[in-house]
């Protein structure tokens, strides 16, 4: 198993999320590679390898290539991580085996981009992100983007396990409380209740309104660096202990269960290449475009049994205040999804509470974090285990 204790992240940085915003996907995600680049105490000839995540724009061919050049550096390795919402989480974990094999001593990450609000919400946006299974089997019944899929999910878990609509409610309320304390969060003016939550309009039942994610323009960047360099670095070193991926299907036509995701897998290789079990981890840091996905991936990265999902929510408190607190930034609910791959968010976040730089909202227990990605509906899960000295 590959060892991973020569790669740490020794630099973020992220931009506040915008509805709006006159900056090209270039822009945003040069900004948010000088914050990284400066919050790490190195320099941009230091950084030797470059791994982004796929453009929200049509302008993807050579794309690391576009991004090396704009932002004037000469990496040894580059890439594009294309994997959906797991596209963050997973350059992180190929940016940490780049450089505990030596090929990087410094490798940037950058995801985020420009938001285009015509995905999913015309036909030739749709027809744009999906497989021919999808165009075939799911298009001409009217899916309206992963809306559909996730409410598939949800009502199904409904049945088998009696999971109920304010125990999902719960999540987004838990973590509009952290927002609270994000300057940098979308909604964070006033507290939500389950109330309001269920009340918010239907869009494809059983999914109400305030419980679907917000797409956004922003972008966010980590810098994983060789762990030699960990001594002579201004910020906390957070290191990469462990880390899982798996995949059992595209389109979700294909899945072989609703209820039981890849995670599942994904948490189990990061669990064990790192070492430690659920019990030990302090923060989940979980990958979150609806409430569902938080409470299958609780279930799957083994925080609680099958199907108890809804009864381990309701009686826990996720928000920062809590004993497993839960997207202390917000969660991509309430701080907002930057354009196609907001899941980097979730790696900084967790970052800033190991290293104890999330203020208001700071953990008083942050040795070890538990971090997922997910891409599509369930499709491709990318798990993390961060953990600090």
């Amino acid at each position: 198993m590959q060892n991973l204790k020569n790669a740490f992240i020794s630099g973020i940085g992220e931009l506040k999320p915008q509805l709006h915003t006159e900056s090209t996907t270039l822009d945003l995600l040069a900004q948010s590679a000088a914050l990284a680049i400066q919050d790490a105490g190195i320099t941009k000839k230091d950084i030797d390898g470059l791994l982004v995540t796929a453009p929200s724009e049509d302008t993807g061919f050579m794309w690391p290539a576009q991004a090396a050049e704009y932002l004037q550096i000469f990496p040894h390795h580059l890439d594009m991580v294309e994997l959906g919402g797991a596209s963050a989480v997973g350059a992180v974990a190929r940016a940490a085996l780049l450089v505990a094999s030596g090929i990087c001593r410094h490798c940037l990450c950058l995801s985020g981009g420009v938001w285009d609000s015509q995905v999913f919400n015309t036909r030739e946006g749709k027809t744009a992100v999906m497989s021919q299974a999808e165009i075939d089997y799911e298009l001409p019944v009217g899916p309206m983007g992963f809306n559909s899929g996730y409410a598939l999910v949800a009502r199904r878990h409904m049945y088998e396990f009696g999971t109920k609509p304010e125990q999902l409610a719960k999540i987004a309320v838990d973590q509009r409380k952290s927002a609270l304390l994000n300057p940098d969060a979308l909604y964070n003016s006033k507290e939500l209740t389950i109330e309001e939550v269920m009340s918010s309009r239907v869009i494809v039942d059983p999914i109400h309104l305030l419980e679907i994610v917000r797409p956004c323009s922003g972008a966010a960047a980590v810098i994983v660096s060789q762990t030699e360099e960990a001594g002579d670095r201004p910020r906390v070193p957070v290191f990469i202990l462990g880390m899982g991926e798996a995949c059992t299907h595209n389109s979700i036509i294909y899945a072989p269960t609703l209820t039981t995701s890849p995670v599942k897998m994904a948490a189990k290789r990061a669990f064990a290449m790192a070492g430690v079990t659920p019990d030990d981890i302090d923060l989940l840091s979980l990958y979150d475009c609806y409430p569902i996905t938080v409470l299958i991936s609780i279930e799957d990265a083994g925080f609680c049994p099958k199907g108890m999902g809804g009864d381990f929510v309701q009686s826990q408190d996720l928000s920062y205040m809590g004993k497993l607190p839960c997207n202390t930034h917000g969660g991509q609910l309430c701080c907002g999804q930057a354009s196609y791959a907001g899941g980097m968010s979730h790696l900084t976040e967790a970052v800033r509470q190991l290293r104890g730089e999330a203020g208001l909202r700071q953990i008083s227990n942050n040795r070890l974090a538990f971090v997922n990605g997910n891409g599509g509906v369930f499709s491709t899960e990318c798990s993390m285990i961060l953990g600090r000295k």
